[in-house]
């Protein structure tokens, strides 16, 4: 869960739920993250001696919504049908009280984003490491006609021995479903967002995931992200009408092959990029068995303008770099 600051009078009524019981059976400890709509508590379950769990409690100001306790409902819907090693698994769960909660396994590690904060850039064994576990879970959930809709460095957790988790299927949706947002307006996370999401389309399938996946590559890579803006707004108008300076003139070490899979993720079409989490994996898999490899994807999502603006942008960029 992503932390955010948070007054200490607001923090004073999460910590009340400390070392409470809820339902006779989970003990809640202390708090490890704080959400827009909830707040992750590290607990135990007394009926299985005391193993480890993580509680995300939906806080009180919002339980009541009802369009937030349909999308709760839907995260806890969705967690239980998807079991895969590379999802964080949901164990149990109560909307019915005063308190809403969701049990899941408790991990033993740090977010993805926190770890790139640490380390600045990642290299290419690891980013294909993280992206292939990742492309895994998505290809489960891809097979559920579930798309989660807000991947990012946030939603990833990084464990002691290497495994990855997605986790939080907040924003997620069956694809054949009704969104649970009004029509027009963008759900996810803005620097992570597909195009399609970005003009608040509710045509949104799995090649939008493939999408929000490539960004992330692209800011493991570079240690920024694909684009920058002074408000939300300015990033999506970016995700909708502008290409990403190419990962290799942020950080030149980065192998042609694997700025490719990331570009060609990242295409404005959604009929250019991979078409599923499988067919991405196949790429990826090429570039572990030789990362000297070169794809040469087409580039049939750029027209002519943009890629003009785009050279013209670059050229920017570079003076600005020597200066």
């Amino acid at each position: 869960m992503e932390e955010k600051k948070i007054a200490a009078s607001e923090l004073d009524k999460y910590k009340k739920l400390e070392n409470k019981l809820l339902d006779d059976r989970y003990i809640v400890d202390r708090i490890l993250g704080i959400g827009g709509m909830s707040v992750v508590y590290k607990g135990r379950d007394a009926y299985l001696n005391n193993m480890p769990i993580a509680i995300k409690i939906l806080k009180d100001d919002v339980a009541n919504d009802e369009t937030v306790l349909k999308r709760f409902k839907a995260e806890i819907r969705i967690a239980q049908e998807l079991r895969h090693n590379n999802i964080v698994a949901v164990h149990g769960h109560s909307t019915k009280g005063n308190v809403k909660y969701m049990i899941m396994e408790y991990l033993y590690g740090l977010t993805l984003k926190k770890y790139l904060n640490a380390k600045g850039v990642l290299g290419p064994d690891e980013i294909v490491s993280y992206t292939s576990q990742i492309l895994r879970a998505l290809g489960e959930a891809h097979r559920n006609n579930i798309v989660h809709r807000d991947i990012k460095p946030q939603n990833i957790m990084l464990l002691e021995n290497g495994r990855i988790k997605v986790m939080d299927f907040g924003v997620a949706k069956m694809a054949d479903s009704v969104t649970l947002t009004a029509t027009g307006k963008a759900v996810g996370t803005v620097y992570y967002m597909s195009p399609e999401q970005a003009e608040g389309r509710r045509d949104i399938d799995a090649r939008s995931d493939i999408y929000s996946l490539g960004a992330m590559m692209y800011e493991l890579a570079t240690g920024r992200t694909p684009f920058r803006g002074e408000t939300p707004f300015a990033v999506l108008f970016k995700h909708i009408k502008e290409d990403p300076v190419p990962p290799r003139e942020l950080n030149p070490s980065i192998p042609q092959g694997l700025e490719e899979i990331i570009l060609k993720a990242m295409s404005k079409n959604p009929k250019d990029r991979f078409q599923s989490a499988e067919e991405m994996l196949t790429y990826i898999r090429d570039f572990k068995a030789n990362n000297k490899i070169k794809f040469k994807f087409g580039t049939a999502s750029s027209s002519p303008f943009r890629v003009f603006l785009s050279r013209i942008k670059r050229i920017f960029v570079r003076r600005k770099r020597i200066k």
